[in-house]
């Protein structure tokens, strides 16, 4: 399929991120990339985006609507969602960036990998166009609450289960460490951390099961 190059985009994969200081330098990162991050391109311009230049990066809208975007970090090409934390994530492909609570971004460091996803990677644009068209809003938390020790440490225990917590929004993430967090002693917090953990990996909330009037 033949599509036509957008002169700002190639300039971004040729030349180097805009913002980027290294820009069209040998030490600048997106050089680095420059095949992986072409291939995650033509997969999303496949899904029927439209590709903009937005704070120096390729940002994939759907009626003005931010859905996708594509970088680059020192250490891999990324395909980011701007809503992820509300995708279903059925394969286990996404991760949290930092504390940033909305997207959520997939990481590459051969185009191999990112060819042989390709269905599933066009999947995953389609559910996060799914997701901007159904109007649906990331629940934002200003003051996110602080994990307790307890907490911390099962996630250092279990990745999967650390990677399940933060695949929930960010409401049920805080409803849960709160929850954990209330008792005083600490083999109550374990207790309850370990009560739960099966309902966190299905992905289910706190308060889930009450609400659908199981």
């Amino acid at each position: 399929m033949d599509i036509e190059l957008n002169p700002q985009v190639d300039k971004y994969l040729i030349d180097g991120c805009m913002r980027c200081k290294y820009g069209g330098t040998p030490q600048c990162k997106v050089r680095s990339w420059v095949p992986e991050l072409e291939a995650l391109r033509q997969i999303v311009l496949e899904t029927g985006l439209t590709e903009e230049i937005k704070w120096g990066v390729p940002v994939y809208t759907k009626n003005g609507k931010n859905v996708v975007t594509i970088n680059a970090l020192k250490a891999s090409a990324n395909i980011g969602f701007f809503k992820g934390v509300l995708m279903k994530d059925q394969q286990q492909l996404l991760s949290q960036q930092g504390n940033i609570q909305d997207s959520r971004i997939i990481r590459f460091v051969h185009v191999d990998d990112i060819i042989r996803q390709e269905e599933v990677l066009k999947s995953y644009v389609q559910e996060a166009i799914a997701i901007e068209e159904s109007g649906q809003k990331v629940e934002k938390v200003k003051n996110p609450e602080p994990l307790p020790e307890e907490l911390k440490l099962a996630f250092e225990e279990d990745q999967l289960f650390k990677k399940a917590f933060y695949s929930l929004t960010p409401g049920r993430q805080r409803a849960y460490i709160i929850h954990f967090s209330q008792p005083k002693q600490g083999a109550t917090r374990i207790s309850r951390i370990e009560k739960y953990k099966v309902q966190i990996l299905e992905g289910v909330g706190l308060h889930d099961k009450y609400n659908s009037g199981k």
